[in-house]
């Protein structure tokens, strides 16, 4: 299937990496994570367009033959150019719509007002990857259960002992307030994951100076060209993102609905 969209084509390469499959069906894409059927963006359908709305009942009944342990419903589309009136129709099946904010970076600065306070550096080690899940814990996603947030810390490592990447963080002293990842996903382009600040430590600069390190370390040890991420354009970390140089250059259409 055709992706022009490079928020999911880069979002497809990760998924391999950390142990998903990836099946191409020709008419759409599966996303398979069988050893984490609650994580929503682990287990979806990839979709070439959004659906009209005689077409949302036929995809329903797709994702529930593929996926028939999960409980939730996410779609992805794969144009790179939409806007949320364009997932209508999934809109009106009772799913939650999201028009993303894919930013692309070729280049980055200091953000205003940098923090040179802590220590920025690769997670290594259990301890490390402990205090991980402890920050996707202290996070605002109230669906991530115990056992999501674990295997989803779990591909992440993953990622990282792959070589393809690193997840960094924020240390003030030996506590872990801030961390990402970042991972070659394509030739010449490398992806930002789950950009996360602990809710004690917003509005110290953590996140916007460790984007920009992390950022440095994708062009200087990666060999990227490009760097991708994607936000929501609602949501206050979009500036933190432009200050360092990235821009909007394209919108990831997704769709989902949480288990009743």
């Amino acid at each position: 299937m055709d992706i022009p969209s490079l928020a999911f084509r880069t979002d497809l390469s990760l998924a391999r990496l950390a142990g998903s499959e990836v099946e191409d069906r020709g008419d759409h894409v599966v996303v398979r994570t069988p050893d984490n059927p609650d994580y929503y963006w682990g287990n979806y359908l990839f979709l070439p367009r959004p659906p009209t709305p005689d077409e949302v009942a036929d995809w329903e009944e797709v994702f529930t033959r593929t996926f028939p342990r999960c409980r939730h419903r996410a779609y992805g589309v794969a144009v790179a150019d939409g806007a949320r009136d364009d997932l209508a129709a999934f809109a009106a099946a009772g799913l939650e719509t999201e028009a993303a904010t894919v930013m692309t970076a070729t280049a980055v600065h200091e953000p205003p007002r940098p923090n040179h306070e802590a220590t920025y550096r690769p997670l290594t080690g259990d301890e490390d990857w402990e205090q991980q899940v402890g920050l996707w814990s202290a996070g605002e996603d109230v669906a991530a259960t115990p056992d999501f947030v674990r295997a989803k810390v779990a591909g992440e490592r993953r990622m990282t002992e792959s070589g393809q990447g690193a997840w960094w963080g924020a240390f003030l002293g030996d506590r872990l307030l801030s961390s990402m990842g970042l991972v070659a996903a394509d030739p010449g382009l490398a992806r930002f994951q789950q950009v996360q600040t602990h809710p004690d430590a917003r509005g110290r600069g953590l996140a916007g100076t460790l984007v920009h390190r992390v950022a440095r370390y994708g062009f200087e040890e990666l060999g990227a060209r490009t760097l991708v991420m994607v936000a929501d354009p609602e949501y206050l970390a979009i500036r933190i993102y432009r200050s360092v140089g990235f821009e909007g250059t394209e919108t990831q259409l997704q769709a989902q609905r949480r288990p009743s």
